[in-house]
């Protein structure tokens, strides 16, 4: 492959960055994986209560925040009980089987930095396995290339779900939403007897501003 190429020659610089982004990926892995996403917790209900009325102007006064029927906290606003967490996220937008954890309010922007700096892995681990492929039509061809063959057929694979992950939540960031609120919009109480399809959406600059900022 190209990488071998370069470490032969003692071009050490590609390699090098690709090991790092490799071990960059896996450690945001771990820290998303483990981190908090944002649980929410009992001593906390008396500053939900407040921010929310002021942060959310357009929802209807008559809608109350409601006790969690698992773990009996008050409910802030976007918030939502995960049944295999145990616990009720802040600004909850889904549970990652992948991570064994909920993406929610603390930890959303750094899994779309994890999922950028994946992408970036498997494009250029996609190129490393097909700059070591010489196509031949003989079993000798075959015997020795289908490691980088399966390899690189994995690594399309595996791009193709994680850029439309990355699209696909990039899109409800930039609306201000969730993939609960997007998937459950007619079951949420709060958007169901809203005048505004999405009270939540202040442009798409704002919107992004507030996410990662």
């Amino acid at each position: 492959t190209d990488l071998q190429k370069q470490e032969e020659r003692g071009e050490l610089l590609q390699p090098l960055i690709f090991v790092l982004l490799v071990l960059c990926s896996v450690l945001l892995y771990f820290k998303v994986s483990l981190m908090d996403p944002g649980f929410v917790k009992p001593e906390e209900e008396e500053g939900e209560d407040k921010g929310q009325v002021v942060v959310i102007p357009q929802i209807p006064g008559d809608i109350k925040l409601r006790r969690c029927g698992y773990c009996l906290v008050k409910q802030p606003m976007r918030a939502k009980h995960c049944q295999l967490c145990q616990h009720c996220v802040r600004r909850y937008d889904h549970h990652c089987p992948w991570l064994e954890n909920c993406v929610g309010e603390r930890n959303h922007p750094l899994f779309i930095v994890y999922l950028s700096v994946q992408l970036v892995v498997l494009l250029w681990g996609g190129h490393v396995a097909w700059s070591g492929l010489y196509f031949e039509q003989s079993r000798e061809w075959l015997q020795h290339n289908i490691f980088l063959l399966v390899f690189f057929l994995l690594i399309l694979i595996f791009t193709i779900v994680v850029l439309l992950l990355l699209v696909s939540h990039l899109y409800l960031i930039s609306c201000n939403t969730t993939t609960w609120e997007f998937m459950s919009h007619h079951r949420i109480s709060y958007l169901q007897h809203s005048e505004l399809e999405n009270p939540f959406d202040q442009g798409i600059i704002l919107n992004l501003w507030r996410f990662f900022c």
